[in-house]
């Protein structure tokens, strides 16, 4: 990759029959092996090189669907760039629809009607969602639709990468069911199951093949692997975390001190004050909200308040809004000009800048890690000292004083020394730990997280979900949490907005949540 070998020599064999999990730790290698494997070009080619003393790569398996959130971004990357919005009537273009998408992999175009009623369709739980432009999708209903379309393919092998996140309980289901029923089956294609959380793997896997700092750290049975598993974990103990926690809890007690004195922008130093408010400041207001695209009702008749201190939990099935919900919030849907919403005691479209809000806020989203996945020679430290800006890429100076708290916040987010990285040579997982610390370097009055857990590998999740608890507890940053992960909830989190999905045209007039207050 750019000229260098990101993954050490190694052999394997995978034989008939065998079903064979990829894991390892997030930048451990197996992104890029799966990506080689794959041969993706959506991705980038990553070429795999054969030693000069007797090497060698055979692959009796002539095609290959890779699913994984990396594929996911990238077909979102596509549909914006191909955008013709400026030059259709209405100024909107909704790109590829899921059907057309899907049907690009058939012999012969089928209407909505015939795609809905094929088994593979029916078995990714997409019917509802084919006539819909696919960068509308939310990020479960993309993935459906990509493993979808990856059946309906006929390729040899099926190769599906962190295949559980961004799934509803739903969406899990089923891909466990097809998991199960593919590995009793001898027909449809061969599958490699790549994922860093060894606690959501289906059963049904025969063998293992683990990455760890670029080189081959395990290969071999199952049963092998959970041994050495606990081996390892007798090893290191319980302590060696808790001692990271606590490391890092003092890191940031000491950043929270010293942010005070920091000669940052005004308004970061606005929003860096730490002194608890004296009152439950209302932060957003919605009152009676709809918002629908075409003949589609997203949400409907939604009355919510969230006040300073009322950390939230936002669950509801894939579709359901929860991610459109928040684009009112941060500004990144424009429906929220035709609707009664107030955004830090200010009712939107009364004349303040979308840079007035963002400085209070702190976003990890897809749609943000989109963005910064298409903006090209940018650093992690200047990722970081980006987020004092609210900007996609830096375009100031980078002063000594940010620059020394940026690298505070690297050590907590265990990347310490990595500043002079490139972003894009950084994996989806550690990419998504970068983003999250760069919500959280101003300590904004509002953190709006959105499935922030992606990609992350079990060790960065109980960093990330110990530091925004830890956040939460200073009383001056209000999280709003979007997880279909009952395991990612934080304790902080007493009250919930459950969101419905639309079942049918009746469903238009009725109530589309329900608030529980802890």
């Amino acid at each position: 990759m750019r000229g260098r070998h990101v993954v050490k020599p190694f052999s394997w064999h995978f034989q008939e029959g065998q079903v064979w999990l990829v894991t390892g730790p997030s930048g451990g290698g197996k992104e890029h092996f799966v990506q080689a494997l794959a041969n993706s070009k959506a991705l980038g080619l990553l070429p795999l090189f054969v030693s000069a003393e007797g090497g060698g790569y055979d692959n009796q398996l002539s095609s290959t669907e890779l699913v994984s959130l990396e594929t996911a971004a990238a077909l979102i990357q596509e549909e914006r760039s191909n955008d013709q919005g400026d030059y259709v009537e209405g100024g909107v273009d909704i790109g590829r629809t899921a059907a057309r998408f899907i049907c690009e992999v058939l012999a012969e175009p089928l209407d909505v009607a015939a795609l809905s009623r094929l088994p593979e369709v029916q078995l990714c739980g997409v019917e509802s969602v084919l006539g819909r432009g696919v960068k509308y999708l939310s990020t479960g209903e993309i993935r459906r639709v990509l493993l979808c379309r990856a059946l309906l393919s006929r390729c040899q092998l099926l190769i599906l990468s962190e295949p559980f996140a961004g799934l509803d309980v739903a969406s899990r289901s089923l891909l466990r069911e097809f998991f199960s029923r593919q590995m009793k089956s001898k027909e449809g294609p061969s599958v490699i199951l790549s994922m860093e959380r060894f606690q959501e793997i289906p059963e049904g896997i025969t063998h293992v093949l683990e990455f760890t700092a670029g080189a081959v750290s395990f290969q071999g049975h199952f049963p092998d692997y959970q041994e050495t598993l606990a081996t390892r974990r007798l090893q290191a103990g319980e302590g060696q975390l808790q001692t990271q926690l606590q490391q890092n809890d003092c890191t940031f007690q000491e950043l929270h001190s010293q942010q005070q004195d920091w000669s940052i922008t005004p308004s970061a130093q606005d929003s860096l004050a730490m002194e608890k408010p004296v009152t439950q400041e209302v932060l957003v207001d919605m009152r009676d909200v709809r918002v629908a695209w075409g003949d589609r009702v997203v949400l409907n008749r939604l009355n919510w308040q969230v006040r300073s201190g009322e950390h939230w939990l936002i669950r509801g099935p894939n579709g359901s809004g929860k991610t459109t919900l928040l684009e009112l919030i941060t500004g990144d849907n424009m429906q929220v000009f035709c609707n009664e919403v107030s955004i830090f005691g200010r009712r939107r479209g009364t004349g303040e800048t979308i840079w007035e809000l963002k400085e209070k806020m702190g976003i990890v989203s897809y749609r943000l890690h989109l963005e910064y996945r298409m903006v090209g020679g940018t650093d992690v430290e200047a990722v970081l000292l980006s987020g004092f800006h609210d900007s996609i890429g830096l375009y100031q100076q980078r002063s000594q004083v940010e620059q020394m708290a940026v690298q505070r916040w690297l050590e907590i987010g265990g990347f310490q020394g990595r500043g002079g990285e490139p972003f894009s040579s950084l994996s989806y997982g550690e990419q998504r730990a970068i983003l999250i610390l760069r919500a959280t370097v101003k300590c904004p009055p509002l953190l709006i997280l959105d499935e922030p857990c992606h990609g992350l590998d079990e060790e960065q999740r109980n960093l990330v979900l110990h530091l925004l608890e830890t956040i939460a507890a200073t009383g001056t940053t209000t999280l709003l949490h979007v997880t279909h992960d009952p395991t990612e909830v934080l304790p902080c989190e007493r009250h919930i907005l459950e969101l419905y999905q639309r079942q049918s045209p009746e469903d238009d007039h009725k109530e589309c949540y329900r608030i529980i207050r802890g």
